[in-house]
């Protein structure tokens, strides 16, 4: 008898491996995530399924960035970190959208386009800009239906900025393939939520500045401004009221 897997060993639930099994193959280099003497079963990652329907090696896969193009809505400060970490990876087009072209995107070789050809032509849709009163609900259905259907969007502003129904719609029709959420509205996500029963959608807690040195420096700025008005001095940050 043989045993074929797919980057593992362990046999399907439905097969008597005795001493009859004569040979195992699996589509990996490391031996580390096999038990030799049982082939043990695990989770993937709490359901059961990992280990157990490596039905071919194309289980959990994703898309790649390498030669991917990616969509930056919003090039301002953020999104131009996201853009120059993001070339690391091999892209190929980065593509940007915006209430007007930025002169340092020429030091990324960025282009700049309208927020329909980004939607067209993106691999990666990442929205990184500033909610204004002209935004909200930017991404509604009419701008998922503009997009690929093998397209991945990821949204680590606002999430004031998306039609969450519109969202969930366009991820369970195949109108777009996943989606990655740091923000939502509202905050805390209710657990209840039904974008949080989706396998093609990841919802963090808003954890885009969740580092020590991060947090201890927005501490401190809060402070250098409460100092500063106290004092009559000019802030640091102050907020613009419209």
């Amino acid at each position: 008898m043989c045993c074929f897997c797919e980057c593992s060993l362990n046999p399907p639930r439905s097969v008597d491996v005795g001493p009859q099994l004569k040979v195992i193959s699996t589509v990996s280099v490391g031996l580390e995530h096999i038990d030799l003497k049982e082939c043990a079963r695990v989770q993937a990652v709490t359901d059961g399924t990992w280990g157990s329907t490596w039905d071919n090696c194309l289980y959990l896969c994703g898309q790649e960035l390498r030669g991917a193009t990616v969509g930056i809505v919003g090039l301002g400060r953020i999104g131009l970190g996201v853009a120059r970490r993001l070339r690391a990876f091999s892209i190929g087009r980065l593509l940007y959208c915006g209430r007007t072209a930025k002169n340092y995107a020429s030091d990324i070789d960025a282009e700049y386009v309208s927020f329909d050809q980004l939607l067209k032509n993106s691999d990666f849709v990442i929205v990184c800009c500033s909610v204004n009163p002209r935004n909200h609900k930017m991404f509604d259905a009419a701008a998922f239906k503009k997009m690929k259907k093998t397209a991945i969007f990821i949204n680590t502003s606002r999430g004031i900025l998306v039609d969450q129904k519109a969202l969930y719609e366009a991820l369970t029709s195949g109108e777009i393939l996943r989606a990655g959420l740091d923000v939502t509205s509202t905050e805390p996500f209710p657990p209840d939520h039904r974008l949080l029963k989706l396998p093609n959608c990841l919802v963090l807690p808003h954890l885009g500045s969740a580092t020590l040195r991060a947090r201890h420096g927005m501490v401190d700025l809060a402070v250098r401004n409460t100092l500063a008005g106290l004092r009559g001095e000019p802030l640091e940050t102050p907020v613009r009221i419209q």
